[in-house]
């Protein structure tokens, strides 16, 4: 089954980022084929090492893959876990004792500066140092005591596609390792994700939807919440639609107040606790009258405005947000298409960004 996102001429806007959207049934396959034994062999070295918390450190789409990997060791693994400041060590010069601290920096390039020298200064500070990259050769790889590599293969549309369900992937993996598991229930993800992308069609009726819009909201709970907050980083790069992300929860706390009749609002439902948590999120903008649009549970597909349902029957939910990403992505390319955009082309942005 091949997806049915449109091949388009090489002067065509958006030729790269749909191509390598299309890309992720292979990479997901070659990083259970190839990376897993890796894998497996770095996680069960750092769990001799019976780290008592963990640090994750991003920015970015790798800032979303480092927030699903927190829900990962949190829930599976029992182990706390925090997005760190970097700008406590870079700029401020703090200096934590992070003795048996596992820190993992999630980088698709392994090059901007402050994530190398956080990392070199956590690795100075006693910490167990992990990169997770999509640059084997990267100065991130180099100052670490692990590395993943996420194995994307190059990466050259300015929006991060592929490397982002890498990552999630690779750190699903990780984790599993960690806990002693084998990653066994990963083994459907490449199948279920090229069914996904063949699905072109349904994506670009509901692009329409959001063609003139001015704002618009996403809000998912648990594992479903970094897949929100990748969604409308996507939109925003790529449309420059100013997209917010929220909590379910958080968006009870204040924001419902700005949602109406006229509001978008995508939620992403996982099949499981994370959806049940987010059922009187739903009810609230359904009470609202909100342009509900849902992607994930069937059944709640169902009720909304319109949606797009996942294949996630015996698929867990820590797995789900590989899939719920997808159609999403698809989404905020053929929005900013429709809008006369080039996706390949966000303006004032450089596929590495050197912060420090």
């Amino acid at each position: 089954m091949s997806a049915t996102i449109p091949d388009r001429h090489s002067e065509q806007p958006g030729r790269i980022m749909s191509g390598e959207i299309v890309e992720q049934p292979a990479v997901l396959r070659r990083i259970l084929d190839e990376g897993g034994p890796k894998i497996r062999e770095i996680a069960e070295a750092v769990a001799a090492k019976k780290p008592r918390f963990v640090l994750l450190t991003a920015r970015g789409t790798s800032d979303n893959a480092a927030l699903y990997a927190k829900y990962l060791l949190e829930v599976r693994l029992g182990i706390p876990c925090g997005l760190t400041s970097m700008s406590t060590t870079t700029a401020y010069g703090a200096q934590p004792d992070l003795t048996d601290v596992l820190v993992i920096t999630v980088s698709q390039s392994g090059g901007s500066p402050d994530l190398v020298a956080s990392t070199k200064a956590a690795r100075e500070a006693g910490a167990i140092t992990l990169a997770v990259t999509n640059n084997a050769e990267s100065e991130l790889a180099a100052v670490s005591e692990f590395h993943i590599d996420v194995l994307a293969g190059p990466e050259k549309a300015l929006p991060a596609t592929k490397t982002y369900t890498a990552e999630l992937l690779s750190l699903y993996l990780f984790v599993e390792g960690l806990r002693g598991g084998d990653g066994a229930a990963a083994a459907a993800l490449p199948d279920l994700a090229q069914r996904i992308l063949a699905r072109g069609a349904e994506v670009k009726q509901l692009a329409g939807r959001y063609r003139f819009a001015e704002r618009m909201v996403l809000t998912s709970r648990g594992y479903g919440y970094p897949t929100a907050k990748e969604a409308a980083l996507k939109l925003m790069e790529t449309s420059y639609i100013p997209a917010l992300s929220y909590s379910g929860a958080d968006l009870l706390h204040g924001p419902l107040a700005m949602i109406d009749a006229i509001s978008p609002v995508i939620a992403i439902v996982t099949d499981g606790k994370g959806g049940e948590a987010l059922q009187p999120v739903l009810e609230r903008l359904r009470g609202r009258g909100a342009d509900l649009v849902v992607i994930g549970d069937e059944a709640e597909v169902a009720k909304a405005s319109a949606g797009f349902a996942l294949p996630t029957d015996g698929v867990p939910e820590e797995l789900q947000p590989i899939l719920e990403i997808l159609p999403l992505q698809l989404l905020a390319y053929e929005v900013t298409i429709a809008r006369g955009q080039d996706p390949d082309a966000p303006r004032a942005l450089a596929k590495v960004t050197e912060t420090r």
